[in-house]
């Protein structure tokens, strides 16, 4: 689906649909693609007002007490893994992974979690976002 920021409520709304009761949503994009963007947009359509921001020294910021976003492009998925980060995707909520990359989606598959893929492609002053 291709959106430009205002219409960011569509993706968000089909994200709880394919995870109605929370899950892991990994975000694949270049940089300044709309990563945290679309974070942003996502914890405001749940009318949360936190103030979010990209998480990519701390790694990990955590919106109220659903809301979980990740950035691992420094890090890479070896050190989530090491840090003990993958135990943190079993609490309840909703868990944002910038920049996952296919042996992070192997191990979340072979441990049974459930998640989804939005691949995010700057069109002009839109985005095209395809759910995967």
């Amino acid at each position: 689906m291709i959106l430009d920021l205002l219409e960011l409520d569509h993706l968000s709304k089909e994200v709880i649909n394919r995870l109605p009761n929370g899950g892991i949503v990994l975000l694949k994009g270049d940089l300044a693609s709309g990563k945290t963007t679309f974070v942003k947009s996502f914890v405001k359509f749940l009318g949360m007002s936190e103030d979010v921001s990209s998480p990519t020294f701390s790694i990990m910021n955590i919106y109220g007490d659903r809301v979980y976003h990740y950035d691992i492009y420094n890090e890479g998925s070896s050190k989530f893994i090491e840090s003990g980060l993958l135990e943190n995707l079993e609490q309840e909520g909703y868990h944002f992974i910038e920049w996952a990359d296919e042996k992070l989606e192997k191990i979340l598959y072979m441990y049974g979690f459930e998640s989804v893929i939005i691949e995010i492609e700057p069109k002009d002053e839109k985005r095209e976002y395809t759910i995967v």
